[in-house]
């Protein structure tokens, strides 16, 4: 037992007790500023399209991302105009999936074409997800990518029959993968093209790329990374290796590395 007087020991606690909380709020004081850095902005398309649920699909995507972005959407009808002010203040521009209709959304898109070009050369990034990775190509699209893009349904050796929504198998860098697939482009990229295919389909055609343009880069997926455990059940879909994200965060992070 301390022979120390109940009075002398309560202010030695107490000082104590300042100097602790003190420390503490200089700890925060010190930490807040990285606290108050804000999240890189991701712009999403998700103007008139015949997928309704593609553009917040990869909105939620995005927002659970190790990166953690904040969303904005554009296009028609959100009004937010995709225009070279509105990507100046972006560092991702997601084109998502959107329906069969290509030549009705590039109606949409083909005044913006120029700003998303421009900004892609100065350093932005595209990520195109099925339809969007179609517009990455050309004719129509914004012709990010060495090369082009066709359909791999009724490719030669192609695994899918028809346009119904499936489960395709893919190599993602070497390993054998499962991913949510709906009459998604192939690429076809030029002889030497500076790009990475980190996913084929069984027949050797590549299913996603990332490519270099300008200062900028492309990714682009023809299955669906986004696809959550929803669009599994609701058409009766089931993927051997469980429905993961992991593949879409890692294309994530290859579009937007430098």
């Amino acid at each position: 037992m301390s022979g120390r007087p109940p009075v002398l020991r309560r202010r030695v606690l107490c000082a104590l007790l300042f100097a602790t909380v003190l420390l503490a709020a200089g700890c925060r004081q010190e930490k807040s500023p990285a606290r108050g850095v804000e999240a890189p902005l991701a712009l999403v398309y998700n103007g008139p399209q015949g997928c309704a649920e593609c553009g917040p699909a990869v909105a939620d995507l995005l927002r659970g991302a190790p990166q953690h972005y904040r969303v904005e959407y554009v296009g028609p009808g959100t009004g937010k105009p995709l225009t070279a002010a509105v990507l100046a203040e972006a560092q991702l521009y997601v084109q998502p999936g959107g329906g069969q209709d290509l030549d009705r959304t590039w109606r949409d898109l083909a005044g913006s074409a120029d700003a998303v070009r421009d900004w892609v050369r100065a350093g932005g990034s595209y990520l195109g997800l099925c339809f969007g990775g179609y517009l990455a190509g050309r004719d129509p699209g914004f012709g990010l990518l060495p090369g082009d893009t066709h359909g791999y349904v009724g490719s030669p050796g192609a695994t899918v029959p028809d346009e119904r929504d499936t489960v395709v198998e893919v190599s993602w860098r070497g390993q054998r993968r499962h991913m949510y697939f709906q009459d998604g482009p192939a690429f076809r990229l030029d002889e030497g093209a500076a790009a990475a295919v980190l996913a084929t389909y069984p027949n050797g055609a590549a299913a996603v790329v990332v490519a270099p343009y300008g200062k900028g880069r492309v990714g682009a997926s023809g299955p669906h990374p986004e696809a959550d455990a929803s669009w599994y059940d609701e058409e009766g879909l089931a993927n051997p290796d469980g429905v993961r994200l992991d593949l879409a965060y890692e294309l994530i992070q290859a579009t937007v590395s430098r």
